[in-house]
């Protein structure tokens, strides 16, 4: 039985290889998409760790002192560290530099060198890596700071390149309130170089908490209860901050109240001499009157002094987690679709796999049944027959699934996060994800083992005779294409079998239709997730918003003067004036954070920077005086629908509720619209409009860093200006980092159809064996006998592919609703062009299998074939 074994398999070698093959397949693309998503998690957490990462940000206008340390570490667990921090404009092209002070680089956010070394004397820097690599600085380069960055030096010699924790993604650096808004790189100066007086920043680290994984929600909550206890105390905080700011400024205001009051008792005393002379008196008194007017000038400007120290030594603290540094949240996002999709996408490519191996397994053990006749007769028991048949499925099976288990959590994602090269995590951290692999170990022995044991227990017990003999063929029944007439009596005969053969054998035929049809769909869906994710920044970017940039005024009484400023570009064309703000929404128990809430002067032009169209008929929504127009992820998160009451807290005042008027269709981003009466019906108050939604002509991403620069240079009223350009490039980016991925998906699913074709034609063949050598004998050439097989295999790819873009479609559906992201909505969307590669792919593999069947079918022995049975 064991050297029979093994001769079954020689003699099989293509059908066991086919099996192996797509078992390892599924395996492969199952496990590795599974393992690729915690690989990602895995890979940055080690790093974060490594480095040691802060929890949460604290940054204060006023600077941050050691009481502010301890408050901090009152919170349990909690590892404060001061620094120094500030936002500067430096190197050749004046660009806009996160500049933090550095001493060691034993506390939390610890830098990685890439080149270089630390900074040693006070006239060295390091710099972001990103900086050798944009701006081609390299080491002993001097660099140099502008005037406003007021340090102890304004040029540093660079002495290191580095990666920051606080920076992961290479492709940005955040925003500032300075330059163009965006920041380009950053930089670390030995502390004492940076002229302030106290740190600015306060790094906090719990590291209770960091088993939890960085992008998990247990530890997101477990940050945000920290956070709102940090935020308590430092309200008591604020109050002692100010206090001890006032204290300082009071000693300097009271020195001069009282030299002031010197003063004021000289010119008394003066008075009362002068009225004691006659001589002189004249002249004396206008020197006198100059002085009190003097004096009382002094005692003007005290007084505001008073004022302006009461209102600057109020201290504002601006908190900020992980999620909220420049690409952190990108990546958690990317790993979580790539996680969603592999519950959904693998899963079907797997139990395709599985489906086909089952039914080519169970023929494989139907063909031999004169053989377990012949063992049966020959005195064999059951258990030993059936054993050798799954013994075959075995070691194919577990071929397949031990190499394919390797492959998958292996390589593929090594091969993802090598792609994933604008991120600093260059070192894989990769875990055997002994679930998956075990529950496609448990399938994949179904779908061999369990089909080898099913139709060996079946046939077994027949009796040696009854398996001796070949089993009767089905009979032919008319068909529905029989009843025309007129077409069925133009067919030729071997036409008319053919098309009478594919109703004849139906099981056949499902199962050749369901792996064309699945090989297709696989193969139609990895082209649209790649569309569907890069529609939602198209779509955002060129049918919804048709602004170019968002110019933000200090107070909006200046907005004339910055759209004079403004008015001066040759990129100008117009711009709007919007209030906008980022509030809380409730509703049904739920709670969205950071929605844009827009309120334009002009509803009517803001409708043309802003296309409102309803979810449902897609007709443009116009801005009534009643009622809020919310944004459909708003909708779908908060479970809304129009007509229903959204809460929206208010700092320092009762909540306010809002009817929905309309939800409009958005696909990034949470945003809601109010007309200025409605917002006035909803508040009780007008809204701050200080912003303006800027129309440009076309322009290069240069041209409009030059053009914010410019701006910002010219009008001091303008806060900050950014460009949708900016946000386009980064949902661009996310968008490019599906694409390995993706590419992954198409390029298995094809081969996966290749190996399916392949295999279901051969057991096809091997089956029809003895029909197909008859009517060799009969006369037929070997191209007739080749399309007599050919032309099934036809009509079949022809319905499969039918319906394969169908399933594609739906698969795809469910793909991106399983990949949506918190933010953002994924539009179903494929090209026609990829129907036609997916066509044209399957047309392909058809022809290649039918050229090998081809081969195969002429170096058939007839006479052999013919006699097999006796």
């Amino acid at each position: 039985m064991y050297k029979l074994l093994w001769r079954d398999i020689r003699n099989s070698l293509g059908r066991f290889i086919a099996i192996s093959l797509i078992i390892l397949l599924g395996v492969l693309i199952f496990v590795g998409v599974k393992a690729t998503g915690p690989a990602l998690i895995d890979s940055a957490q080690t790093n974060l760790a490594q480095h040691r990462l802060s929890d949460i940000q604290l940054i204060s206008n006023k600077g941050v002192t050691s009481q502010d340390v301890q408050a901090v570490e009152k919170v349990a667990g909690a590892k404060a560290e001061k620094i120094k921090f500030k936002f500067v404009l430096g190197g050749r092209n004046k660009d806009a530099v996160a500049l933090y002070g550095f001493s060691n680089n034993r506390g939390q956010n610890r830098l990685q060198l890439t080149s270089g070394h630390f900074p040693k004397n006070a006239n060295q820097i390091v710099l972001d890596q990103r900086a050798q690599r944009l701006n081609h600085y390299q080491l002993g380069d001097k660099y140099r700071f502008s005037k406003q960055a007021n340090l102890k030096k304004r040029t540093y010699r660079i002495v290191g390149f580095a990666n920051s924790p606080q920076y992961i993604d290479n492709t940005t650096r955040g925003a500032t309130n300075i330059d163009t808004g965006q920041v380009a790189y950053f930089a670390y100066l030995p502390s004492s170089q940076l002229n302030l007086p106290v740190a600015t920043m306060i790094n906090i680290r719990f590291p209770a908490i960091q088993k939890l994984g960085a992008f998990s929600s247990e530890y997101k909550r477990a940050v945000n209860h920290r956070l709102t206890k940090l935020k308590t105390i430092f309200k008591t905080q604020a109050a002692n901050r100010q206090a001890e700011l006032m204290a300082k400024g009071q000693k300097k205001l009271t020195l001069a109240k009282h030299q002031l009051l010197l003063a004021q008792q000289k010119i008394n005393l003066a008075k009362q001499a002068l009225a004691k002379r006659s001589q002189g008196q004249i002249s004396t008194t206008k020197a006198l009157t100059l002085q009190q007017k003097k004096l009382n000038s002094q005692k003007q400007q005290l007084n505001r002094s008073q004022a302006k120290l009461s209102a600057n030594s109020t201290p504002t603290y601006t908190w900020s987690t992980r999620q909220d540094l420049a690409g952190f949240s990108a990546y958690g996002e990317s790993a979580d679709r790539i996680a969603a999709i592999a519950n959904v996408f693998p899963v079907f490519f797997f139990l395709l796999a599985a489906l086909i191996t089952f039914t080519t397994v169970t023929r494989m053990v139907e063909e031999a049944r004169m053989q377990i006749g012949t063992f049966k007769a020959l005195g064999f028991s059951n258990t030993a027959i059936t054993k050798n048949y799954v013994a075959y499925a075995s070691l194919a099976g577990l071929l397949g699934v031990i190499l394919g288990s390797f492959i998958g959590n292996q390589f593929l994602p090594r091969f993802v996060l090598s792609i994933y090269s604008e991120y600093i995590f260059h070192t894989p951290i990769i875990h055997y994800q002994w679930g998956p692999i075990c529950l496609a170990a448990i399938f994949s022995l179904i779908a061999t083992v369990g089909a080898a044991l099913y139709v060996s227990l079946k046939q077994i017990k027949e009796v040696p005779a009854a398996l001796m003999r070949p089993k009767s063929p089905k009979s032919a029944k008319p068909i529905l294409l029989e009843k025309f007439t007129w077409l069925w009596s133009k067919l030729k005969f071997y036409q008319k079998i053919s098309y009478r053969n594919l109703f004849r054998f139906k099981s056949r035929a499902f199962m050749t239709i369901l792996g064309i049809a699945g090989g297709t769909a696989l193969i139609l869906t990895g082209f649209g997730i790649a569309d569907s994710i890069n529609a939602s920044g198209h779509r955002q970017f060129s049918q919804i918003i048709h602004y170019q940039s968002i110019v933000q005024a200090n107070r909006s009484t200046e907005l004339a003067s910055i759209k004079k400023t403004l008015r001066n570009s040759s990129h100008y064309q117009n711009s709007t004036p919007v209030g906008t703000s980022v509030v809380k929404v409730r509703a049904n128990g739920h709670q969205l954070n950071d929605v844009n809430l827009y309120v334009p002067k002009s509803p009517r032009s803001f409708q043309k920077d802003v296309s409102l169209s309803d979810l449902s008929t897609g007709r443009r929504i116009p801005l009534h005086q009643k009622g809020i127009v919310i944004s459909q992820k708003i909708a779908k998160t908060l479970a809304v629908k129009k007509g229903d009451t959204l809460t929206i807290p208010v700092t320092n005042g009762p909540a306010v509720s809002v009817k929905i008027s309309a939800i409009t269709r958005n696909y990034i981003g949470h945003f809601m619209y109010l007309s200025p009466k409605a917002y006035h019906r909803a508040f009780h108050q007008a809204p701050v409009i200080k912003s303006l939604f800027v129309k440009l002509a076309k322009a290069t991403p240069q041209q409009q860093t030059q053009l914010g620069r410019k701006w910002l240079s010219h009008n001091p009223h303008i806060l900050g200006v950014s460009f949708t350009a900016d946000q386009r490039k980064t949902v661009n980016h996310m968008s490019s980092q599906m694409s390995p991925v993706v590419l992954i998906f198409i390029l298995l699913s094809g081969i996966l159809s290749f190996v399916v074709l392949y295999n279901l034609t051969n057991i096809n063949i091997s089956e029809r064996l003895r029909e197909l050598s008859t009517i060799k004998v009969l006369g037929f050439f070997d191209r007739e006998v080749t399309m007599y097989i050919a032309r099934e295999n036809i009509v079949l790819a022809i319905v499969g592919i039918i319906l394969g873009f169908g399933f594609g479609n739906l698969l795809t559906a469910y793909v991106l609703h399983q990949a949506e992201t918190p933010t953002v909505v994924f539009p179903l969307t494929i090209h026609v062009q990829w129907y036609l590669v997916a066509t044209i792919l399957m047309i392909l593999f058809n022809l290649i299998v039918i050229w090998v069947a081809h081969q195969h079918l002429k170096q058939v022995d007839m006479v052999e074939a013919l006699k097999s049975n006796e």
